[in-house]
């Protein structure tokens, strides 16, 4: 299969109406779009990507008419983060209806639904007159695609389209919060922080994940976010004795500076995540065997951050 590339969401959205899979930006990251309610389209996401089928996905809605497509229900809690964070960074878990089909959802009954905040990812969703499910748009593992051409790398010839847009403003995936009981549950960390959260409902609380059982969202159960480097977490980035081929990302200038062969230095915490999967493939790249991440507070996009830090680094 050849790989269209183009900026217009119209030619993109035909695809989508001939039962393929795109994938398209959003201020998070790139997505891998496919009708919800195409069984045949959605399994073509699990082959391109070499996702486990029990990883359920995300929608997305190119307005706030389309969730009712999706759920039965939509709990006061819920209504009140809608009306906050929609559209944005933000998947609210709600009961999935009956006519969204298992493989969406990896079997569960509740579907994790969101409104980018983009708008060429909002044009071309109403150019497809469905909601899509969109899981990142990237080899299943890897880090998440910031760039189209990230996603070319990993996608060229396994999928039918890539809408270019600009990198993502973002650089990590939505928060994922479960709505579906008496109090918002934050599944995974993102853009949209706890604190944010708990403004609207002073009662949000994060998951106790058990690993045993189903992945409510995504990015729990499996190694995500990975380079091929090890990644290595540091808190004093002056006890950093660099082997060759090491790389740095972080705030503050680590000793040996001249043993790096790449280097990161971030202003703030939003260019730290916005930039992490990105370097990791430059890293890649660049044949680099180390890359040490300087640990942050886990308070705010922090930790968003930290957590995807941690999986790449395989805690």
């Amino acid at each position: 299969m050849q790989t269209k590339l183009t900026r217009s969401p119209n030619l993109a959205a035909r695809f989508i109406v001939s039962g393929e899979v795109i994938a398209f930006p959003t201020e998070t990251v790139y997505g891998l779009g496919a009708n919800v309610f195409d069984d045949a389209a959605i399994k073509k996401i699990f082959v391109a990507k070499g996702r486990p089928s029990d990883n359920p996905l995300i929608a997305h809605i190119g307005n706030l008419s389309q969730i009712e497509l999706l759920t039965s229900h939509i709990s006061t809690t819920a209504a009140k983060l809608i009306d906050r964070f929609f559209p944005g960074p933000l998947t609210i878990v709600l009961p999935k209806r009956n006519e969204v089909p298992a493989i969406a959802t990896a079997g569960l009954e509740t579907i994790g639904v969101r409104m980018p905040r983009h708008q060429l990812a909002l044009s071309f969703i109403h150019a497809c007159g469905v909601p899509l499910v969109a899981p990142s748009a990237n080899l299943s593992g890897k880090p998440s695609p910031t760039t189209w051409q990230a996603v070319k790398a990993d996608l060229d010839g396994r999928i039918a389209c890539i809408l270019k847009g600009e990198p993502t403003e973002v650089g990590l995936e939505s928060t994922v919060v479960d709505c579906t009981g008496k109090n918002p549950i934050v599944l995974r960390a993102g853009a949209i922080t706890m604190e944010q959260l708990q403004e609207v409902i002073p009662a949000t609380r994060l998951a106790k994940h058990n690993a045993n059982a189903p992945a409510r969202s995504p990015g729990l159960k499996y190694k995500h976010y990975a380079p091929l480097a090890r990644v290595v977490i540091v808190s004093n980035v002056q006890d950093i004795i660099p082997p060759p081929q090491s790389a740095f990302i972080g705030f503050h200038i680590p000793s040996h500076l001249d043993q790096f062969k790449r280097m990161q230095l971030c202003l703030t915490i939003e260019q730290y995540a916005q930039s992490l999967f990105q370097f990791f493939r430059e890293c890649d790249a660049d044949g680099i065997n180390v890359i040490y991440c300087e640990a942050v507070s886990e308070t705010g996009l922090g930790l968003a951050l930290m957590d995807r830090i941690a999986r790449a680094a395989k805690l």
